[in-house]
């Protein structure tokens, strides 16, 4: 019981210690870590309903969690090769690629929950 205690204790850490490696050396990461914020903010001040920010809440953690796929796949590659060939240019634009359409969709879904909100505001 003990050392399965140690053990997920261990896998947590590394987890941890992925998140930080994530927020700290990516650059888009901390860029999208700064957009949910405020996303989340407009959704606070904005009073959406429980089901909206559910969305936006799962919207945010798909586009983060992509990218930290995508993060590993450009890293696994790299260590794989370090020479330009064309399977790793492919592998990288597709993981790429993954990250720019849950991008679009967050950005759908953010138009379809705020855009009625804040029409309202100014209106």
């Amino acid at each position: 019981m003990l050392q399965r205690l140690k053990k997920h204790h261990t896998s947590f850490k590394n987890a941890f210690a992925g998140l930080y490696l994530a927020l700290r050396s990516e650059h888009n990461f901390q860029l999208q870590m700064l957009i949910s914020l405020l996303v989340i903010l407009l959704s606070l001040y904005l009073h959406i309903s429980q089901m909206e920010f559910i969305a936006v809440m799962f919207t945010i953690l798909l586009v983060l969690s992509t990218e930290m796929i995508n993060t590993a796949i450009e890293e696994l590659t790299d260590f794989v090769t370090r020479e330009w060939r064309e399977e790793a240019r492919i592998v990288k634009d597709v993981s790429a690629g993954m990250v720019l359409l849950t991008a679009i969709g967050a950005v759908v879904i953010g138009l379809i929950i705020f855009l009625p909100k804040i029409t309202v505001l100014f209106s």
